[in-house]
Parts: C-alpha cells; sequence; structure tokens
C-alpha cells in the first residue's frame, strides 16, 4: 500500500512538473505577443524596485497551470462524468493551437470598442470548450478559473504591479476573463491527456 502511494506520488509530482514547463514556455510566448500591441505595462518604478522585472509572471502562471492541470483530471475521477471526446495528443494539440489564436486575436484585432472584442472573445472561447471538452466540469471550472484569475489580476493592477492600457473593466481590459477561461479549458485538457497512463494502469490493475 505504501508503495503505492509513493508510486502515485512520483507521477503526481511528474505532471505537475510538466504542466509547469509548459504553462511558463506559454506565458513567456504569449507575454510577448501582447507586449507587440503594448496592452500590459509595468510602470517605471516598479521596475526600480527590488522586483526589477516581470520575471515573476511566469513561475507563477506555470504554477497556476500545474494546479488547473492537476484538477481536471481529479474532478473527472471524482464526478465519474464521462467524455465527449476520445481524449488524444492530436485533439490537445488543436485546442492548444485555438487558444494561441485566440490571444493573437486580443492582440491583434482591432474594434470600435473593448466590448466587441470581449464579445468576439467570448464566443471564440466558448466555442473552444464546445469543440475539445463540453463536459459540465470542465465548463464549470473554467468559468471559476476564469473569475479568480480576474479578480487576483485586478489585485496587482490596483497595488500598481501591473497596468492595462485602456482598461475598461475594474482595472483590466474586459475580455482577460475569456483568456483565462479559455486557458483553464486548454491546460485542463492537457493535464487530462497526461493523466491518461495512470488511468489506464489502475484499469489494468483493477481488472
Amino acid at each position: 500500500m505504501e508503495k503505492i502511494f509513493v508510486m502515485a506520488s512520483c507521477t503526481v509530482s511528474l505532471r505537475a512538473t510538466v504542466l509547469f514547463f509548459v504553462g511558463t514556455f506559454f506565458s513567456v510566448v504569449l507575454n510577448l505577443l501582447q507586449k507587440q500591441r503594448g496592452i500590459p505595462n509595468f510602470p517605471m518604478e516598479f521596475y526600480n524596485s527590488y522586483l526589477t522585472s516581470d520575471w515573476w509572471v511566469h513561475p507563477v502562471v506555470g504554477v497556476a497551470a500545474a494546479c488547473i492541470g492537476l484538477l481536471y483530471p481529479f474532478f473527472d475521477q471524482k464526478l465519474g462524468e464521462p467524455l465527449v471526446y476520445k481524449r488524444e495528443w492530436s485533439s490537445v494539440m488543436r485546442c492548444v493551437a485555438v487558444f494561441v489564436g485566440i490571444n493573437h486575436a486580443s492582440a491583434r484585432l482591432d474594434f470600435a470598442d473593448n466590448f466587441q472584442l470581449s464579445l468576439t472573445l467570448a464566443a471564440m472561447s466558448i466555442g473552444l470548450w464546445w469543440l475539445f471538452d463540453r463536459s459540465g466540469s470542465g465548463f464549470s471550472l473554467g468559468v471559476g478559473i476564469a473569475v479568480l484569475a480576474t479578480f487576483m489580476t485586478q489585485l496587482v493592477v490596483y497595488s500598481g504591479i501591473y497596468r492595462y492600457t485602456k482598461a475598461d473593466f475594474l482595472f483590466v481590459r474586459s475580455w482577460v476573463p475569456c483568456i483565462f477561461f479559455s486557458g483553464g479549458v486548454t491546460f485542463g485538457n492537457i493535464g487530462r491527456q497526461l493523466a491518461v497512463p495512470e488511468e489506464e494502469e489502475e484499469k489494468v490493475k483493477n481488472d
């Protein structure tokens, strides 16, 4: 029993490590994409402080990605909700591509106002969930992640550490929750796929 517990802990740690590095990598890439349009902004007085740069953003996103990627398969198992689509890496990669496309749209598309952009990104985010998830638990977790992450972002912006240019929704852009929702679904699917070998091994043992 103790041996099984140790093995399970190791596999969870391995999945968390992979998710952390994947999340950190995407944070770097997507942050550069946003900076091309000058959307996020770090005040000079913050750069002159002890933090000196925005390096801390990427490991924070990595930790969040690890938590999200572990939560999705955990709730799938606890709720016993069958997934609509068979999980495979090709589907996960398509989901990642759509997620990157949504981020690219948030940085590149020009609309008359942020509200129109927010509606477009909201439709794209829900479309991502519909195409690659369709589970009630996945949607609920995505909404919860979007609300919590947006609230935390507002606190960081309010403290003066981070700024959004042309903010229109409580210090941030109104489309920010859409990005967090689609990101939650994406990393949830990555976490689900990483958990597949463990689930198959457990089925074999039970049989």
